[in-house]
């Protein structure tokens, strides 16, 4: 796979600069990805079995997680070769994120292998601490989470100065935590017995995704970034899941349509499909339609991390306000048009929605991230803030 190399200097933005149009197509390389990832997540990731664990508070298949990080070798997509991953780009982590949308895989690839993995690329690599960090993380050998809010955006303000973070993701699952302070970035070391952190854990909408509340004492955590390269470091790994969280939600999104659209054709009433129903059919070409519009600005927000331009915070912040949008709608018509098993906790479709709630307000809002739009093209938007 080739690679695109990046700096430090502008957050989220590779030293490559694109100088072509925008490439929305898959690649073989990112088909045979996708084969790979599907196939696994069908063989290995039981829906049934998800809700079981999902109920008992930890969602996590530890071998899954083993067999996706470092049997596919996914975790190390984006770290380059010389640390021991594959030098990839963010088209084929897109690729991976999609598969795992459509399966509400609960895993801690966002957060750990994009986050967490693109914020230490913004380091300098040659340092002992970081270099080995993600030669560790490359291999799915360790977990690191950034200890931020899942509800920060790429140009919000950085809680730098509190002790006790909440609604930190997958926190729960993480080995390593990257703790921003006035003074820099922090690497701190958790399930040691002086470790200064004490992880306790919330009760999340989704339950596919684990929430927790963080406290880490002050003096915990080895220094691997100045101030200045920490604030950088930071925006650039939230801009990357801003970006690549739009690949989850078009993969809930389509899942969502083509089980509405199987269901439809099985069920029957009036001795005919549901599905042959006008008022039906135009409800399902409609979310077809949207999911279109979503795979567009998925791959856009994709391509422009991995190619790199000026446009790229407006492509991750277009993608971001419309297809949070159409991940809630096309979850909300798959539980409707299910009618009564759809409400049911037997079936899956609430944990689609759930996460689909709980992605359009991760890495900012819909009416965060067109104030977004609205700045970056200068547009002068109504006083107050979009909803």
């Amino acid at each position: 796979m080739s690679t695109t190399p990046s700096t430090p200097g502008t957050p989220g933005i590779p030293s490559t600069v694109r100088d072509t149009s925008p490439d929305l197509l898959y690649t073989d390389t990112e088909d045979d990805l996708r084969a790979a990832v599907r196939s696994l997540l069908t063989d290995r990731d039981d829906l049934p079995a998800a809700l079981v664990r999902a109920e008992s508070g930890d969602p996590y298949d530890p071998e899954l997680w083993t067999s996706l990080a470092a049997g596919i070798g996914a975790a190390g997509l984006l770290v380059p070769e010389r640390l021991g991953g594959h030098g990839a780009s963010h088209r084929e982590v897109a690729v991976v994120l999609e598969e795992l949308g459509r399966r509400v895989t609960p895993a801690p690839y966002l957060t750990s292998s994009v986050v967490a993995t693109e914020t230490l690329l913004a380091c300098d690599t040659r340092s002992t601490d970081v270099a080995g960090l993600l030669t560790a993380l490359a291999g799915g050998h360790r977990v690191a989470v950034l200890a931020l809010p899942l509800t920060t955006a790429p140009d919000a303000p950085l809680p730098t100065g509190a002790t006790t973070v909440r609604g930190v993701a997958d926190a729960v699952r993480a080995d390593v935590l990257l703790v921003p302070r006035e003074d820099g970035l922090y690497a701190v070391e958790l399930h040691t017995e002086q470790s200064g952190v004490t992880v306790e854990p919330l009760t999340p909408l989704d339950l596919t995704r684990p929430l927790a509340a963080v406290t880490v004492e002050p003096a915990a955590g080895v220094l691997i970034a100045d101030a200045d390269t920490a604030r950088e470091a930071v925006r650039r790994g939230l801009l990357a899941g801003a970006g690549l969280l739009a690949s989850e939600q078009l993969g809930l999104a389509e899942w969502c349509l083509e089980e509405t659209v199987r269901h439809t054709k099985e069920r029957h009433q009036f001795n005919r499909p549901i599905g042959s129903f006008q008022a039906l059919k135009h409800r399902m070409a409609q979310l077809w339609l949207e999911v279109v519009s979503a795979r567009a600005a998925a791959r856009n927000a994709a391509d422009a991390l991995a190619t790199g331009g000026p446009e790229t915070p407006l492509a991750v912040a277009v993608a971001q306000a419309y297809c949070g949008r159409v991940a809630v709608h096309a979850a909300e018509e798959c539980v409707q048009l299910h009618g009564g098993i759809g409400m049911t906790w037997e079936h899956p479709a609430h944990l689609y929605l759930k996460r689909a709630k709980s992605d359009a307000v991760a890495f900012g809002s819909a009416g965060r991230h067109k104030e977004t739009i609205a700045g970056l093209v200068d547009l002068t938007g109504p006083p107050g803030r979009m909803e």
